[in-house]
């Protein structure tokens, strides 16, 4: 599932092709991709263009010239192709917009999981079920230690299963949850209240750094996730835990090992992730 860097790098690559661009027309080939009334969705957008391509968490806001914005969440392997004019739709096209400057705008998915919904205000764009409860953004302005003190006392889940929890911090998905916990040495199922200030001063600062770092690589490509311009991210070439299972911990040598975190498959370092909280637990150390 594309986390925040790999939705952000989508929306910088649509800002960068379509803003300013006027939509003509809108072909339907998979209706269930239009959350509500499809028909109102295409005359909501008709003849208005783009003008900005927001961002909150993993969901894309694509604002329009007559007020209305676009609210597109690509689920698990939901892309955006711009392509010219007269392109035949792909085997998996969900819905066309077509451009004014003979471009299209084409929304593909495989899964067909993904989803878009019109909101004609500010207050239907927070209504939509789940954004208007995300937690703050993963960056230095938004993300304070004070938050994170405050919210983390009020939990007893697993520290793996809190970071994916949008509610407390938007956009942080398996991959670098996986990644933030090796980088500052905490178990996995560290139960959230534990962890003291300095190991949550040592986390966000982890949490800042690598997703700013995620998103200056263009994301990471592990099954299907390409850009706008039909190219792959480039940071599972920078990946220090999730995915090295068997493979030497990057620091201390140790092999890393595989569970399950709120069913979640979750790499981690025995040595230098240490579990003081004595759970057994069935490891995998092959996949």
């Amino acid at each position: 599932m594309p986390e925040l860097p790999e939705v952000e790098t989508v929306r910088r690559g649509l800002e960068n092709l379509i803003v300013g661009s006027q939509i003509t027309q809108v072909k339907l080939p998979y209706p269930k991709v239009i959350t509500g009334d499809s028909e109102a969705f295409i005359t909501g957008v008709l003849n208005a263009s783009f003008v900005s391509i927001d961002r909150r968490g993993k969901y894309l806001l694509l604002r329009l010239s007559n007020g209305h914005t676009i609210v597109s969440h690509l689920r698990m392997e939901g892309q955006y192709s711009v392509e010219p004019t007269a392109t035949l739709p792909y085997k998996h096209t969900e819905i066309i917009f077509e451009l004014s400057d003979q471009r299209d705008v084409f929304y593909n998915d495989t899964r067909r999981f993904g989803r878009m919904t019109l909101a004609t205000t500010n207050h239907e764009v927070i209504a939509v079920p789940s954004l208007g409860k995300l937690g703050p953004e993963p960056t230095e302005e938004d993300l304070s230690l004070d938050y994170m003190v405050s919210v983390f006392a009020r939990s007893k889940k697993p520290v793996k299963s809190f970071l994916l929890d949008q509610n407390q911090i938007a956009g942080i998905g398996n991959i670098y949850a996986d990644e933030v916990l090796w980088q500052s040495k905490i178990h996995p199922e560290t139960p959230t209240n534990s962890l003291s200030s300095v190991s949550l001063s040592v986390l966000r600062q982890n949490i800042i750094t690598e997703i700013k770092r995620a998103i200056a690589h263009h994301g990471t490509t592990v099954h299907s996730f390409s850009n706008v311009f039909g190219e792959v991210g480039q940071f599972q070439n920078e990946l220090q835990a999730y995915g090295r299972v068997g493979q030497p911990c990057l620091r201390c040598g140790t092999i890393m090992e595989k569970i399950k975190v709120g069913q979640r498959g979750t790499t981690f370092c025995p040595t230098c992730q240490i579990n003081h909280y004595g759970r057994t637990y069935e490891i995998n150390r092959n996949n």
